[in-house]
């Protein structure tokens, strides 16, 4: 909390108020939420698969009239600043300047105090310095004599161009094992993020120096633009009986090798465009296809494929293709995830290249047509492609047993079960076996699956139930006051400008018009009181400044406002996150609004009056001092009759 409220402070700081709504009028609620979700347009709006959830099905939603989104299953939503705020885990001004350099708009900022610069986290201080080192190793592969003799000499070697080295920010570390270390402090860095970045390693005694050094690098790039890890490969010359040609950082607070595809940053338009992904194996494999002119690839870098890379290529496609070597390591590699992928609801096709040829090698011998062409007419579905190698020249009955059972066991991951029937009956004529035998021994699987999953998760809530369980009841009267005044504040955000209070008698005798928000304000404060909760009480005060000063436009307003609270309140209340029951909608005559806001009012005072009546009785039960008592039935008897007139006042009954 201490640290949201120093950024609140910082942003009106660094960033003023019409640069930030130059900055919220140029974004682009589609525009940018594509930078890292596949949208389909869908009436007015847009959906996809929400990136803050698991979700299987299309449940975020962005409206590019109101310029937010809004996830109905997880509850998410906001602004273009709060979408990146949210995925790339960013702070407010960070998320401002994100979006200011996407749309070219110049951010005047002043150097930070040293209070600020401690006052970075540790993640954000460990993408800094990854940012810088992965600047360094190009500045050496460009500059540096050894990088030019030896580092642009490899990637010249691979038939890289320069316009792909710089894309994907290729570089070199230079062979002296601390080159890195001593130009980072140079530069003000700590050794403790040096290391805690894994560029550098700690000896023994305390000492680091470069993990890298002699390699070329391979920076890898997060969705959302952030160099969060490197890879390092030896040079030909230094590989013979070397174990580990390639080097990687190790996981960091930034970086899983699991949770990351080399090449997603770069791939994902094309990806989404083509609603389509290739999966290759490494580097060279995934650069050299886009020298070729696709680009739609991304590589997972020989490990088995994990279900969060998964997760993270279904944002943007449903549909992959395993490319791979066509030796039997290449083949076997096709195989590995495939379970995994299907259990997620992937599309799958396998193509195998031909002998002797890898991605990068097939790559650099043809053109994109060519490629492309060769894709086409060479890509197999999975099944089809695991069907013919488990099969191939098995004659005996056991093995072939096995393989069918293995191939009936894929099937029955699919969630689809038109697919999966589909798929059964493709079987059953390919192999020569009945297709009730094969559909028999799939519902096996399937139960077998569910009865896993059901233990799981009895495992999970035995484990639950060893914290005493918590029982809910109905929400006490300061839960209801606290809803209430969201219903409040929501009311004030849409129609908080809008003039509904006409003639209302002033204290001099006159009469003036009031707006909803001024009225909530005089309202509340006749009789003396104040929102409890301190951010929607200057929600409030704010919107009554803001009409008083004779503007339009509050939900607009608060829906771009520099503070990142007020702005997620606004847009959370805004698309009905607390809804109104449907009897008491707010329609759209200035009587019925008038009527909503009065009703709205009354409730929240009988919630109020409720609240101390339950601790009028809380202490009445602890009391046995005559002359307190009766002082407590007094002020009781007075919160009785308040709440009876309250009940009167709106037709309602008391329990």
């Amino acid at each position: 909390m201490v640290r949201s409220l120093f950024w609140r402070n910082f942003v009106v700081k660094m960033i003023d108020r019409a640069t930030v709504d130059r900055i919220m009028e140029a974004a682009d609620i589609v525009d940018v939420v594509s930078e890292f979700v596949s949208l389909r347009k869908s009436g007015a709006n847009y959906k996809g698969l929400c990136p803050f959830h698991d979700d299987r099905t299309p449940s975020f939603s962005v409206s590019p009239s109101r310029g937010i989104y809004k996830c109905f299953s997880c509850g998410k939503a906001g602004n273009a600043a709060n979408f990146i705020m949210e995925h790339e885990q960013l702070t407010y001004p960070e998320a401002l300047k994100w979006l200011a350099k996407k749309y070219h708009i110049e951010v005047k900022e002043r150097e930070l105090t040293d209070e600020e610069r401690d006052a970075e986290n540790e993640r954000e201080s460990i993408l800094i310095v990854n940012e810088w080192a992965a600047g360094f190793f190009s500045d050496v592969l460009r500059d540096d004599p050894d990088g030019k003799a030896v580092g642009q000499a490899y990637f010249r070697s691979r038939g890289f161009r320069d316009d792909v080295v710089a894309k994907f920010r290729l570089g070199y570390a230079p062979a002296r094992r601390d080159a890195l270390l001593t130009a980072a402090r140079k530069k003000g860095f700590s050794d403790e993020y040096l290391a805690k970045s894994g560029l550098c390693v700690r000896r023994d005694d305390n000492s680091l120096y470069d993990r890298f050094a002699g390699r070329v690098i391979f920076p890898w790039v997060g969705v959302g633009g952030k160099v969060t890890a490197f890879g390092g490969r030896l040079l030909d010359s230094r590989t013979k009986g070397v174990a580990q040609k390639y080097v990687n950082s190790p996981d960091s607070l930034v970086y899983h090798k699991d949770h990351e595809l080399y090449g997603i940053f770069q791939a994902k338009k094309a990806i989404s465009k083509e609603d389509c992904v290739f999966m290759v194996e490494g580097y060279t494999d995934v650069i050299a296809m886009h020298q070729c002119g696709i680009e739609n690839v991304v590589a997972n870098s020989g490990t088995a494929l994990s279900v969060y890379q998964i997760k993270l290529l279904r944002r943007f496609t449903s549909n992959i293709v395993l490319l791979y070597d066509g030796d039997e390591a290449g083949i076997h590699a096709a195989i590995r995830g495939t379970d995994m992928l299907l259990s997620e609801g992937m599309n799958i096709k396998v193509l195998v290249l031909p002998d002797n040829d890898d991605p990068d090698s097939f790559a650099r011998k043809h053109t994109a047509a060519e490629f492309r062409a060769y894709i086409a007419e060479h890509q197999t579905d999975f099944m089809e492609f695991k069907t013919q190698l488990m099969l191939h020249n098995v004659s005996d009955p056991i093995k072939r047993s096995e393989a069918i059972s293995s191939i009936v066991m894929s099937i029955s991951l699919i969630k689809d079960p038109i697919i999966r029937a589909t798929y059964i009956k493709d079987c059953a004529t390919r192999i020569g076996i009945a297709e009730q035998t094969l559909i028999s021994q799939m519902n096996k699987f399937i139960r077998t699956g569910r009865e896993n999953q059901m233990k799981q998760q009895a495992r999970e809530e035995e484990r639950a139930q060893q914290s005493p369980p918590r029982v809910a009841g109905p929400p006490s009267a300061a839960q209801q006051a606290g809803s209430m005044e969201a219903l409040i504040i929501q009311m004030v955000i849409k129609h908080g400008d809008e003039v509904a209070f006409k003639d209302i008698e002033t204290e001099d005798g006159g009469s003036c018009d009031l707006t909803v928000s001024e009225f909530i304000y005089y309202n509340l404060a006749d009789d003396g009181l104040t929102l409890s909760n301190a951010l929607y009480q200057s929600i409030l005060e704010e919107a009554v400044a803001f009409v008083q000063e004779g503007k339009k436009g509050l939900t607009d307003y608060f829906q771009k406002h520099p503070d990142v609270q007020v702005c997620q309140t606004a847009i959370q209340l805004g698309v009905d996150t607390y809804q109104l029951s449907q009897n008491n909608q707010v329609r759209s005559s200035e009587e019925a609004l008038r009527s909503q806001v009065e009703l709205l009012l009354l409730d929240y005072r009988m919630a109020i009056v409720m609240g101390r009546i339950e601790i009028l009785h809380q202490q009445l039960a602890k009391t046995t001092d005559e002359g307190q008592r009766n002082a407590l039935f007094a002020e009781l008897k007075d919160l009785i009759e308040m709440r009876s007139e309250i009940a009167r006042l709106t037709g309602k009954s008391i329990l």
